[in-house]
């Protein structure tokens, strides 16, 4: 091996140049190192190892059947699907999208209105082709969640060399995560989050030089708000990035704030394209709508699953004081603080991208008034790395930590607890007040996590992890 190239004698690899003078008596010839012009073929792959990408393949095929078996046994209600394509139709035909009652829960319009024009295609096809085809369309972004999520832990560091997945890996992955709780209900509901986290994993995950890189991420914020925190990170990120170039003399340009630059651009595009086309309903959204927090459900559901959602169980009513705005505010501050922190450690933090990533979207889910449990689908990404942290550390702190959030996340624990029209969670016990918190106290215990991690790798005379061959 020479610089990392496999070397063939038989090709010339190592030859003199004749070129140059020849060395004086006694001193020893120099010869020009050229790289090898080809690589010897990979070894092929024999018995378990040939036959995993099939064994992978059948796998995920027979656990997407039975999920989607069970789905239908249980009466499959897609209602959120039903509340996409109402606006679909709404924004094709003229209609006021922010006056609808859509399925028996009359549930209303939340999105921004570009949200509404994409799902105009909804209402090409009749109601059960497109009840099959999102169905389908979940499943394959469950498979794209793996890999993007692979994709996301395998950045190591420069130094570091990059984890060799299997081709069968990601389809494991898909197979045991529809079973979770979050994936579940989201196909279960024919709800947007796959699409949202893919597209920002897509998008994080993609060359730090690519000249579309954050385009992706701004299409999701025009889609949902939510994923906006994203855009907020990567400024804070590019931002901190630049001062510091800047102090050293250095040109203030990094891939951080490029990436914001773009995701800031691509959202706006999505307001001026959907005031454009619906300027009635933009206006009434940026207006009104944007800032109507009581339309998306009462804040204590337990299957809410934000900050707001735990202190209105705590307090026993729907209607929060005013002091739970600043401890909101406060929460996401210190979210994006440790994301931004994971985020620019770089080679000193192992998986930093992934922590970060990870760290953002908890964030963005604590603060959301509404965080319903399906939107918790961050729990593959997750999952992932905690795994892949627990592997390369060998420690019993971080198996138990992942093999305890896995349980948590197909436990469905906020399914067992009483709910109904009477409203029985504003007097809950306090263990069920527990049981209805889990995933805000799983996603706090992340941020710790990470925080400390965070910490430990600014240290002053902190070097580079190695990764574990």
């Amino acid at each position: 091996m020479i610089c990392g190239e496999r070397v063939m004698p038989a090709v010339g690899v190592r030859r003199l140049d004749a070129t140059r003078p020849r060395a004086a008596p006694g001193r020893p010839r120099v010869a020009r190192v050229f790289p090898a012009v080809s690589k010897l073929p990979e070894p092929r792959a024999v018995g378990v190892r040939a036959a995993a990408p099939p064994l992978a393949v059948a796998a995920c095929a027979l656990s997407f059947t039975l999920c989607l078996l069970a789905q239908v046994a249980l009466d499959i209600p897609l209602g959120d699907l039903d509340v996409y394509r109402a606006e679909g139709w709404a924004a094709r035909t003229g209609a006021e999208i922010y006056d609808l009652a859509v399925t028996a829960h009359e549930l209303p319009a939340t999105y921004p209105p570009f949200a509404a024009l994409l799902f105009v295609p909804l209402t090409l096809l009749s109601v059960d082709a497109i009840r099959i085809a999102v169905c389908l369309l979940n499943l394959g972004l469950v498979i794209a969640l793996a890999r993007l999520s692979l994709r996301l832990v395998g950045r190591h560091a420069v130094e570091c060399r990059p984890i060799a997945w299997e081709r069968g890996t990601p389809l494991i992955v898909a197979a045991l995560a529809v079973w979770c709780e979050p994936i579940w209900a989201t196909i279960r509901y024919g709800q947007i989050n796959l699409l949202l986290v893919v597209l920002l994993l897509w998008d994080l995950t993609r060359r730090p030089d690519h000249r579309w890189a954050g385009i992706a991420t701004g299409v999701a914020v025009g889609i949902k708000l939510t994923p906006g925190l994203f855009a907020v990170l990567l400024t804070v990120a590019g931002a901190l990035l630049a001062a510091g170039r800047l102090r050293r003399g250095e040109r203030a340009d990094n891939p951080h704030l490029r990436r914001a630059t773009r995701a800031w651009a691509a959202f706006a595009g999505t307001v001026a394209l959907a005031a454009l086309v619906l300027p009635r309903d933009s206006w009434r959204y940026w207006t009104d709508i944007v800032l109507a927090g009581d339309r998306v459900g009462p804040a204590e559901a337990s299957a809410n699953q934000s900050l707001r959602g735990v202190l209105a169980r705590a307090l026993g009513t729907g209607d929060l004081p005013d002091w739970w705005l600043p401890v909101a505010v406060l929460v996401c501050c210190v979210g994006v603080a440790v994301a931004v922190a994971a985020l620019l450690a770089d080679e000193r933090l192992p998986h930093a991208p992934a922590w970060a990533a990870t760290s953002c979207a908890v964030t963005a889910l604590l603060v959301s008034p509404v965080s319903w449990s399906h939107h918790w689908v961050w729990v593959i990404p997750v999952l992932v790395l905690l795994f892949t942290e627990a592997d390369r550390r060998r420690g019993r702190a971080w198996w138990t930590g992942a093999w305890g959030a896995a349980l948590l996340s197909c436990s469905y624990a906020s399914w067992l607890l009483p709910h109904d029209e009477t409203r029985p969670e504003l007097n809950l016990p306090a263990v069920q007040q527990l049981v209805a918190a889990a995933y805000p106290l799983a996603g706090a215990a992340l941020l710790a996590t990470t925080g400390a991690l965070a910490l430990r790798a600014w240290r002053p005379g902190r070097r580079a992890d190695r990764c574990r061959s």
